[in-house]
């Protein structure tokens, strides 16, 4: 039995991991991350399909373990590249897929299967898969148990033992114990928040804060969370309603998540709590809830739009209380930032976690509950991934506490083939495992020389030099023109004649030579100007020497 991260370990987001046995594998989740502030132009990050791909034969099925877009943002992507396979998930985790492969135009040839966490085990090729309740900040999350002729493997997926959740059946504490004592040959343990001593508090006690908030707010409330937290929007509606208030919807993927939750049963609406946006005004300010999109500052959000004075129907005002319910994802910081700078120039209260750590819970278990899940387990090997390296250094810390034996916790870097028996792991080899970007335009092909090219634009400019040649003589046919864009010096008239002058030199060298070759015209053009430019400047432009013969 093979085990292989295609994204998920070293990071946060991006999860993919290809189970195989024999000549078949699974998939289990395939999830997207999103862009840095340096991958311009990027609007999402997808695992590198190629593993998988140049072996679609032999996938028997890809196996979701919840609906986030870390673990089922990708799979329009994957299924494109693999034509058809069959997708295994829960309801509300289909739900939301279901929506995915419609915009992609995959949905009519999508294998869809349902599956419910304690139904017998489904036999896939070599692989028996069953699935255990886990409780996270979703609906429907399941730990994913794969049985083969090597051994049996647990996916734990995101989890958190949450003993009194908003909804749905808490995580199968007594399934999870029967599996340690069957045996459980390798543990995949979620390590997010291994760092953070003690066990996370219940959903529960955000929906009390939010009571306690919109008791006292003055005027309206607009709370930011995640699109995907069905639980918190559930406990926006129950707190709504206790103190009398309408809620509103704000956002495409806010609208389109819980009408997903409501129609599939996920989600209860107290009578008359629920209006559209443009009914809002009819109750005063003190009556309304908004529940917007634009926790992490995204540059087309709801709220950010609101921040910014662009949305077409909400206008942010004095008295206003704007909650982030959520928590900054590492790299938003500046973006979320400089929403709440804007929001409180505008005159509203915002409340964050830093502020009032009670406005929110993480779905992710903290140190003890990973502990308990290593102790129901019992696994022979362990791996802890979805994390950073340091989350999973600390996860490997927690088990070898317990009394794994340190060379039996593999911490996994994205490519690593474990391979695995029932007495023996070792990582062998390792496999090609970069990233895809896609862009606006839903293209996969997006490559770390155009980034490159994207980032010498973003930091020193483009100068474009147009210079006309006899197309015999190779002479210069009037003066050269300069266009610069986004370079600094710019302005400097004397530095854009020298660059006049210096194209000058450089062709008629060349014609001196005999030189009329367009493409080598535009090196020694480019190689002139470059530098010239980075000897009076210290800068190295974009150089885009056009030659054009008459």
């Amino acid at each position: 039995m093979r085990v292989i991260p295609l994204g998920g370990v070293g990071e946060i987001g991006k999860n993919m991991y290809v189970v195989e046995c024999g000549d078949r594998m699974v998939v289990i989740d395939c999830g997207v991350t999103f862009p840095t502030p340096d991958q311009l132009g990027v609007d999402l990050v997808l695992p590198d399909f190629s593993y998988v791909r140049d072996r679609a034969d032999r996938l028997e099925a890809v196996i979701l373990t919840h609906g986030h877009e870390d673990h089922i943002g990708a799979v329009p992507y994957l299924l494109r590249e693999t034509g058809h396979v069959p997708v295994l998930g829960t309801r509300f985790t289909l739900g939301l897929v279901r929506g995915k492969l419609d915009e992609h135009r995959l949905l009519a040839g999508a294998e869809l299967v349902e599956v419910r966490a304690g139904d017998p085990a489904r036999r896939l090729g070599p692989f028996a898969v069953e699935f255990l309740q886990v409780t996270h900040s979703i609906p429907d999350c399941v730990a994913v148990v794969l049985d083969t002729p090597a051994g049996r493997v647990v996916h734990t997926g995101d989890f958190k033992f949450d003993h009194t959740p908003v909804a749905g059946p808490r995580s199968d504490v007594a399934g999870l114990a029967r599996l340690g004592e069957r045996g459980v040959t390798l543990l995949l343990s979620d390590s997010t928040n291994a760092e953070v001593p003690g066990m996370v508090r219940s959903e529960r006690t955000v929906g009390e804060e939010f009571r306690r908030v919109f008791a006292t707010a003055r005027g309206r409330v607009i709370v930011t969370t995640f699109a995907s937290h069905v639980h918190r929007m559930q406990q926006v509606l129950h707190a709504a309603y206790a103190d009398g208030r309408v809620v509103a919807a704000i956002g495409r993927s806010m609208t389109r998540n819980l009408n997903i939750a409501r129609n599939l049963g996920y989600i209860e609406v107290p009578d008359q709590t629920l209006v559209s946006p443009k009914e809002i005004d009819r109750h005063p300010p003190d009556e309304q809830v908004l529940l917007s999109t634009g926790s992490q500052g995204e540059p087309l959000s709801a709220l950010r739009r609101m921040a910014l004075g662009t949305h077409p129907l909400i206008q942010v005002k004095p008295g206003d209380t704007v909650v982030f319910s959520s928590r900054t994802v590492p790299g938003n910081e500046l973006a979320v930032n400089e929403t709440i700078n804007r929001l409180e120039q505008v005159g509203a209260k915002v409340v964050t976690q830093e502020s009032n750590p009670a406005i929110h819970v993480s779905g992710h278990g903290r140190a003890e509950d990973l502990v308990w899940m290593l102790q129901l387990v019992r696994p022979r090997f362990f791996a802890p991934i979805h994390g950073e390296f340091r989350h999973q250094r600390a996860h490997r810390e927690l088990a070898t506490g317990l009394g794994i034996d340190r060379r039996d916790v593999f911490i996994l870097a994205n490519g690593d083939v474990l391979e695995v028996g029932e007495d023996q792991a070792t990582v062998l080899d390792r496999v090609e495992s970069g990233i895809t970007y896609v862009d606006s335009f839903g293209t996969s092909d997006v490559g770390e020389g155009v980034l490159r090219d994207r980032r010498h634009l973003s930091e020193d400019g483009l100068v474009l030099v147009i210079t006309t040649v006899d197309a015999r003589e190779g002479t210069l046919c009037g003066d050269p023109d300069v266009v610069t864009r986004g370079f600094g010096a710019a302005d400097d008239q004397e530095l854009i004649e020298m660059i006049r002058l210096e194209v000058q030199r450089s062709v008629e060298a060349s014609a001196r030579e005999r030189v009329t070759e367009v493409d080598l015209l535009q090196r020694q053009v480019h190689d002139a100007v470059a530098g010239l430019l980075y000897k009076r400047t210290r800068q190295r432009p974009v150089i885009l020497p056009v030659v054009v013969e008459v």
